[in-house]
């Protein structure tokens, strides 16, 4: 199967207007991303202000075969002091219509490369439910080694939920373990 032609760019007004009808309900997100009716107003000021770019709250739209299929966000969160530890954190939501296509790996490892070439993070990171296996599946294919589990960590449909933390760092890849294996020398004790 010929996979769709992905590529990122930035959100336009219209773009805007069509996540607030696909997203509008719970059916639009999906079970892990819908978190009750919320107001878009405040995006389309950072639209109107700043193009949704450059800030600490970011969203590029993602597009397939040159058809809009979703967008990709990406917020600054800290492991510290934000001067010092900061990292970028990347969510996606992609329409019922382009989801299982291979689109959300593509537009995560698009949006990865974008943030290191454009940003001086070191570290990248997704996280998403425990349940949500087409999204584990899509950040490792993407080059997201799994570190753990957050427990109890978001409250979506009148309950907690676990998520799994996931990251990348500059200096790894896909190709590149995170983890140096232990030695297989038995000859020490």
């Amino acid at each position: 199967m010929l996979r769709p032609a992905t590529a990122l760019r930035p959100v336009t007004s219209a773009d805007l207007d069509r996540f607030d009808a696909e997203f509008a309900g719970p059916d639009g997100p999906g079970p892990y991303q819908w978190f009750g009716h919320t107001p878009t107003l405040r995006l389309r000021r950072l639209l109107d202000e700043r193009g949704l770019l450059g800030g600490d709250e970011n969203m590029l739209s993602v597009t397939a075969d040159d058809t809009l299929a979703g967008r990709v966000e990406w917020f600054r969160k800290a492991w510290g002091r934000v001067e010092t530890s900061a990292c970028w954190e990347i969510a996606i939501g992609l329409f019922a219509a382009h989801r299982g296509q291979g689109i959300g790996t593509q537009a995560q490892r698009q949006l990865v490369d974008y943030l290191f070439t454009h940003t001086r993070a070191e570290r990248v990171q997704v996280c998403t439910d425990a349940a949500n296996l087409a999204e584990q599946r899509a950040a490792e294919k993407a080059g997201f080694t799994l570190e753990g589990r957050i427990r109890r960590a978001q409250w979506r449909a009148g309950t907690w939920h676990d998520q799994l933390l996931y990251s990348v760092l500059r200096t790894s890849g896909p190709d590149t373990p995170l983890v140096t294996p232990p030695s297989s020398d038995t000859s020490r004790p």
